[in-house]
């Protein structure tokens, strides 16, 4: 599905947008420039994973930084080329949102079941030691 909508920004002629920036690049258009603590948490995100995600969003010209309200803090801010865009990413998101409740509409287990029911799966035993169990007993892993 990403590689879909990857392919929708190349027939627009945006350049280096992953899907993945989508969400935060929306919410800093609509709130204005934040940490990466305050953006982190507004889509829950780690502050690691946060952290990661800005730097690719600023190599591909998305974002920039600005000094925040004392010389510590720093703020993550849209620039020109994101601006100009975000009218279509957000007709994007709208059009994935509907494009997802029509495919949900044809499965007989809705998607956002399937992955709540997946992320309960998870709180109860991790993906990590699902693997580590196999793993251990595995004579190729020692």
């Amino acid at each position: 599905m990403d590689d879909d909508i990857a392919r929708l920004y190349r027939e627009a002629r945006i350049e280096g947008l992953k899907p993945s920036f989508v969400m935060e690049l929306i919410r800093l258009h609509h709130q204005g420039p934040m940490t990466i603590t305050e953006l982190a948490a507004s889509v829950d995100r780690t502050h690691s994973a946060m952290s990661q995600k800005v730097a690719a969003m600023r190599n591909a010209g998305f974002v920039r930084t600005t000094t925040g309200e004392d010389a510590r803090s720093k703020k993550i801010a849209l620039t020109a080329k994101a601006t100009a865009i975000a009218g279509k990413l957000a007709a994007e998101w709208r059009a994935t949102e509907a494009a997802v409740a029509e495919l949900e509409a044809e499965l007989p287990r809705p998607l956002t079941k399937v992955v709540a029911d997946i992320e309960e799966a998870l709180r109860r035993k991790s993906f990590h030691d699902r693997i580590a169990e196999r793993l251990a007993g595995d004579p190729s892993w020692q």
